[in-house]
């Protein structure tokens, strides 16, 4: 009989529905929920073309933009920038009134300590 490898026991916080869905395949594949969770891992882990966290789209968008000249990157990042803001557009501005200019100063030194 072959040897199992040794298991360690480790505690994990999931989202109650990806539980659930852990849950529901094992007792489709008459599995212990562990076995699915590993499995999962196994599966990312040998995920071909996955190379440094990257997806195979993404890895594939960043070697077309290092086809690019530095400039055309650089007009590539703002039109996406004008994209996202179409998307959603900034915050909504605000006015801010002082009585006193010393008011005004400790105001700015606040905001910029990020208080």
């Amino acid at each position: 009989m072959p040897k199992r490898p040794p298991h360690v026991r480790i505690a994990i916080t999931l989202p109650a529905a990806d539980l659930a869905a852990a849950d529901r395949l094992a007792r489709e594949q008459d599995r212990a929920r562990s076995w699915v969770i590993a499995e999962a891992i196994r599966r990312y882990v040998d995920e071909p073309g996955r190379e440094a966290g990257l997806g195979q789209s993404r890895r594939a968008q960043l070697l077309a933009d290092l086809q690019l000249t530095p400039e055309a990157r650089v007009r590539s990042a703002e039109d996406t920038a004008r994209v996202s803001l179409l998307r959603r557009p900034p915050a909504n501005k605000r006015v801010i009134a002082f009585d006193r200019y010393e008011d005004y100063l400790e105001w700015k030194r606040f905001e910029e300590t990020g208080g």
